[in-house]
């Protein structure tokens, strides 16, 4: 199945699982606690191995994109202490070609959005 094959509705669904087996109901449950509905979990276990692999990949991007902003700091930090005006401008000018690549990919990090199919899920 190709990426434009991948069904969003089921992605939606899996990122939005908590994938504990709920007795009461047989199903899994929602992250807020509701229960599946069977249809929900019909529709579950009717995912794809390459909905399977977006999901996984959505939430990977998500939990990148939680740990950009403290990474981001942390990359900074060590020019910040070597400035007296303390701006990214002035930052970006101590930086080596690489640096700025680096600085480049984690505010692009920032920048993109966390789902494809899910954005409100998390």
């Amino acid at each position: 199945m190709t990426q434009s094959e991948i069904r969003p509705h089921i992605v939606t669904l899996l990122c939005d699982a908590d994938f504990k087996y709920r007795p009461d109901t047989n199903t899994w449950s929602h992250r807020d606690g509701r229960p599946f509905t069977k249809e929900e979990q019909v529709t579950a276990f009717g995912a794809t191995r390459a909905e399977v692999e977006e999901v996984k990949a959505q939430i990977d991007r998500y939990m990148q994109k939680a740990e950009t902003p403290e990474a981001l700091e942390h990359f900074l930090a060590p020019y910040m202490e070597q400035l007296t005006e303390k701006t990214l401008g002035n930052a970006v000018e101590l930086m080596t070609e690489d640096d700025r690549a680096e600085l480049d990919h984690l505010l692009g990090s920032i920048l993109e959005p966390v789902r494809l199919f899910a954005p409100y899920t998390f």
